[in-house]
């Protein structure tokens, strides 16, 4: 059975740092848990495409079917990666508009890789500051290293982009070993609670 990693990309724009992100991320998880032996489907949710859905689901009190489709392929994943555009020193509306939205018990226990992108580094500390708080609230398991990306670690120099490589390796680690190590959840059992002999012969 395959192991489902869902990446949570709130990118507003085409292309999108944080989708480049979240895609080199997704790329070296896989490497990982298939180098410990897990094969693994990748689900990739752009939360932009599911904009308007999102704004209707917090008025109406309910998902749209494709939305519901969305929020049940995350709460199914044996882990998941996270990753927004810093705006003024926290995560975009339209990702915290995800999460808000998302069931209260679709991420317990779950291993999250946090990541963000933004134009400098001083805003790194939206990891740590807003984000780990907002899954520790979420009842998740946010592994140890977070993983920022600001403008000049996109550079063409490899000097450049070296902080930016181990950082996702060294996360990408520790999401598919937390990954590899959750309990696959057991088929139920349809012989687990038979309907009683005498009920059935009383058509009750």
């Amino acid at each position: 059975m395959k192991r489902t990693v869902a990446v949570v990309s709130a990118g507003l724009r085409l292309p999108s740092s944080t989708r480049l992100l979240a895609d080199r991320l997704s790329d070296a998880v896989r490497a990982e848990l298939e180098r410990l032996g897990e094969p693994v489907e990748i689900v990739v949710v752009e939360v932009r495409d599911h904009a308007h859905d999102l704004v209707d689901h917090l008025m109406a009190g309910y998902p749209s079917p494709d939305l519901r489709e969305v929020f049940d392929s995350v709460a199914r994943a044996d882990g998941l990666i996270a990753v927004t555009p810093t705006f003024n020193a926290s995560y975009s509306g339209l990702f915290k508009l995800f999460f808000d939205c998302l069931d209260d018990t679709a991420l317990t226990d779950k291993p999250v890789l946090i990541a963000a992108t933004g134009g400098t580094g001083r805003h790194s500390l939206v990891l740590e500051h807003v984000m780990r708080p907002m899954f520790t609230y979420l009842h998740a398991t946010a592994v140890p290293t977070a993983v920022y990306a600001a403008t000049e670690d996109w550079g063409a120099e490899r000097d450049s982009q070296g902080a930016l490589l181990e950082r996702v390796a060294r996360a990408a680690r520790e999401l598919a070993v937390a990954t590899a190590r959750r309990e696959r959840p057991t088929p139920p059992d349809p012989y687990r609670d038979p309907v009683p002999f005498e009920q059935l012969l009383g058509g009750g």
